[in-house]
């Protein structure tokens, strides 16, 4: 791995940036700074169960990736600035996560710099990858299907697909075949283990990481914001499936060839 920016504390690259396709996992992260580590009453598996631990085991498929080791509840990078710090419990699902209930301003501009450095520290990189034509970035995320708890039902599969795709700002005109060619090649699966329910913008669209592309890059970038069910993790225990975790990184391997076939045809 290749630190390219000397903002190893943050955020560090994988691999050489050459393009055309690259990955995050901006909510992977669980690390804290410790003035924030101390500040902070949410107990560490409720903090575990809301990131999206092993994210980054799935964006690896990618060999140029960014890598944050950050929690989402220091800073969220996949959040609008203004609300990329949670301050009080509405802030984050009504959680209870600061001593005295919110979180100081001192601590809060801190953490506004984890979130500075991170989108400072990507840019240059995108940027040289668009000097050189169009890109995709894989923008990795999870989330939880069994919030009424570890031995509830988990919430209905038709309206939480395996994979969601979220494509609410993709500029369609330009990337629309490349996001079909995407779904397409996602829900054939890999071999041995059957095709993925992949849906387009069921419950996640993509936020503040493909907005940000997509006003920088206009016509050039494109974020597909992947949302992976935790049918391959127990959300409650973070224990893993390693099977169903090979299962979908493998699926998601084997979009990059059509990935860059789009690409080049964009060319």
């Amino acid at each position: 791995m290749t630190d390219l920016g000397g903002t190893s504390d943050v955020v560090t690259f994988a691999g050489d940036w050459e393009g055309p396709v690259v990955a995050t996992s901006v909510h992977a992260g669980h690390g804290l700074r410790p003035e924030i580590a101390e500040a902070m009453v949410l107990d560490e598996a409720t903090r575990l169960r809301e990131e999206d631990p092993f994210t980054d085991r799935i964006a690896a498929v990618v060999t140029d990736r960014a890598v944050t080791s950050r929690s989402r509840f220091e800073a969220d990078l996949n959040r609008p600035r203004r609300e990329a710090v949670y301050r009080r419990p509405e802030d984050c699902w009504g959680l209870d996560v600061w001593h005295g209930g919110t979180l100081s301003r001192e601590l809060f501009e801190g953490s506004l710099a984890t979130y500075d450095a991170f989108y400072d520290a990507l840019a240059p990189r995108l940027d040289a990858l668009a000097e050189r034509g169009p890109f995709v970035l894989l923008d990795v995320h999870s989330y939880n299907h069994r919030r009424d708890g570890a031995d509830a039902d988990p919430a209905p599969a038709e309206d939480n697909p395996e994979v969601n795709v979220g494509t609410a700002s993709v500029d369609r005109q330009t990337f629309g075949p490349l996001v079909e060619r995407f779904l397409a090649d996602i829900r054939a699966g890999a071999p041995g283990c059957g095709p993925v329910d992949a849906r387009e913008n069921v419950s996640f669209q993509g936020r503040a990481l493909a907005w940000f592309v997509h006003d920088r890059y206009p016509g050039v970038g494109c974020v597909l914001a992947l949302e992976f069910k935790k049918t391959w993790m127990d959300e409650w225990t973070a224990e893993v499936d390693e099977e169903r975790l090979s299962c979908l990184r493998t699926a998601l391997a084997g979009t990059l060839p059509g990935l860059h076939e789009e690409l080049e045809r964009l060319r």
